[in-house]
């Protein structure tokens, strides 16, 4: 096993008051010592009062073949590259299909589909098992491509985006947990760093692609494009996915549709607040207080019905249990960190450096080579000092980074965000999957997937509100540089400045140049909030999580 890292239980939980909690001991405070939350049984089990205890760990899975890691791969890219290829081909779909004022909806439909989706497949994939979640999530993301495809308008495009969001969801979480399942500790930074690739290749090539295709071929290429890469997952994860042996479980208690559907118009009010506030309307204006108040109550009740679930959704043992509460906490704020490179760098390379879209790409490409570098490399740091560790000295070195960006000359050279960027995708490759693959490994195989999915939801949640928050700072900045500025000629209105920002010879010298120093500015907060969640997640994860995950036995790297 690693160094650094206990043997015991899934995270020192305690019971959901259901029998679902990862402790067989009656008091649900977990076996063993609740502070370390390792387990003195040296196991985890679903055990609950009056109910026989599942073997929740599954046997010694064979040995992965080629066909099956190939059809991960290319499942994950199907989802990777949805992120990325589309963007590049708005103009032609807005010139298309018209929809200018709406289009922005073709990523945040697809966003909020994903995040809402993510905690339902991943019990799901608990109670039914990873093979029938994963077939029955690409078919659904297909249907989506190919709906896409045939759209006759904005709304309708929108609306099946929608519908590959919710496939999308499957994908996402399935992948990580199937990579746990079929690969022992040892093996398993081997995949997940493969899987790390795909991800930096996607955010790389789906840019230039999506421009390929749209300028070459059609636009609706860019969906059609995936059905044949679909088609030849799904056929090798029918053909060759054989998942680990499982000895009978406890009998499934009943679906919660009640929880899942509280959690969907939960997070989908939550998430549509937070992506119209500031851009559709104020956020102190009718609308956002009422969708905020209207979620609020809305996650009053998912407490209420996941509190009476046989089997709910989202089980409170995710949050009891404090190596999980602390990953799900230091992922969301992980979403946070990456509002600033993944959203405004763009922005500040064209806008403040004058460069090219293509140029720009390459300011943020540092980030994405070097992340799985590291990724892949961590294991060797994880296996000296522990998971938390090797993620906490990631994250203090993404906050020195990102705090390094504010002290940049204006204008900076090209080469000097680049290099930031490249630092940055190391570090974060040395927090992110440490962390994945260690609150992995505390869990059994009944526990997984909905634990996977927590994590992953919680980072999706976290960039979203990061995107809205940041994205506050980014107006309030600007909008008070321009109204101190007594340059003639600086537009008035916030929604002019991308205007202005496109075609600055439109606008006089001065004005053009006291714009790019305000956004300079602007992003300088951005990265200066990023900072401030690296530091957040530092604390979480020496604050709240255990020095030592607790490994259950069967995971262990002898």
């Amino acid at each position: 096993m690693t160094a650094g890292e206990s043997t015991g239980g899934a995270g020192g939980g305690s019971g959901n008051g259901n029998g679902n909690g990862g402790s067989s001991n009656a008091s649900g405070s977990g076996s063993g010592t609740s502070s370390s939350g390792t387990s003195s049984s040296g196991s985890s089990t679903d055990a609950g009062p009056g109910r026989p205890a599942p073997a929740d760990h599954p046997g010694r899975a064979p040995r992965p073949r080629t066909a099956v890691v190939a059809a991960l791969m290319l499942t994950m890219g199907l989802a990777a590259l949805e992120g990325t290829i589309v963007a590049t081909a708005v103009p032609q779909i807005v010139g298309d299909l018209g929809g200018f004022s709406v289009f922005s909806w073709l990523f945040s439909g697809y966003l909020l589909a994903v995040t809402v989706s993510l905690p339902v497949y991943g019990k799901l994939s608990d109670t039914f098992g990873r093979k029938p979640v994963l077939l029955f999530g690409i078919a659904l993301f297909l249907v989506g491509c190919l709906l896409c495809s045939v759209a006759w308008n904005m709304a309708a495009l929108i609306a099946f985006r929608i519908v590959q969001g919710l496939g999308g969801g499957a994908l996402q979480g399935t992948v990580q947990t199937l990579a746990a399942d079929l690969y022992p500790l040892k093996d398993r930074l081997r995949i997940q760093a493969r899987m790390s690739t795909v991800w930096a290749t996607s955010a790389v090539g789906g840019p230039a692609l999506g421009g390929l295709l749209a300028a070459y071929a059609h636009w609706r290429w860019i969906f059609l494009i995936n059905l044949p890469v679909g088609v030849v997952a799904l056929w090798l994860i029918h053909r060759h996915l054989r998942e680990p042996a499982r000895t009978p479980a406890a009998p499934r208690g009943p679906i919660d549709w009640a929880g899942a559907l509280a959690v969907f118009a939960c997070g989908g009010t939550l998430l549509f607040a937070v992506v119209q506030g500031g851009v559709a309307w104020p956020w102190l204006s009718a609308p956002s207080l009422a969708l905020l108040a209207t979620s609020a109550a809305l996650a009053v009740l998912v407490v209420r019905i996941e509190r009476r679930a046989e089997e709910p959704v989202l089980p409170g043992w995710v949050w009891r249990r404090r190596t999980i509460a602390a990953v799900n906490l230091a992922m969301a704020a992980l979403g946070v960190v990456m509002v600033a490179p993944v959203v405004f760098v763009p922005t500040y390379a064209q806008s403040v450096l004058g460069l090219d879209p293509i140029s720009a790409g390459f300011v943020m490409s540092g980030m994405t080579l070097s992340w799985p570098v590291t990724a892949a490399l961590s294991q060797h740091v994880y296996r000296r000092i522990g998971f938390r560790n090797s993620a906490a000295l990631g994250i203090g070195l993404a906050a020195v980074v990102l705090f390094s960006f504010t002290l940049l000359p204006h204008p900076a050279r090209p080469w000097q965000p680049a290099l930031i960027m490249l630092l940055l995708g190391a570090a974060l490759g040395l927090f992110q999957l440490p962390l994945i693959v260690g609150v992995q490994s505390t869990v059994g195989w009944g526990e997984r997937g909905t634990t996977t999915a927590s994590v992953l939801f919680c980072r999706q949640v976290g960039q979203s509100l990061g995107a809205a928050a940041l994205g506050a700072v980014a107006n309030l900045t600007i909008g008070a540089r321009l109204a101190d500025a007594a340059v003639p000629g600086l537009p008035t209105r916030l929604d002019d400045v991308s205007q202005a920002l496109d075609r600055p010879d439109l606008v006089p010298a001065a004005a053009a140049e006291q714009l790019r120093g305000a956004v300079a500015t602007a992003v300088d907060h951005i990265f200066l909030g990023a900072s401030a969640a690296a530091v957040a997640a530092l604390l979480v994860l020496l604050v709240v999580a255990p020095r030592r995950f607790p490994v259950l036995p069967e995971q262990r790297e002898d």
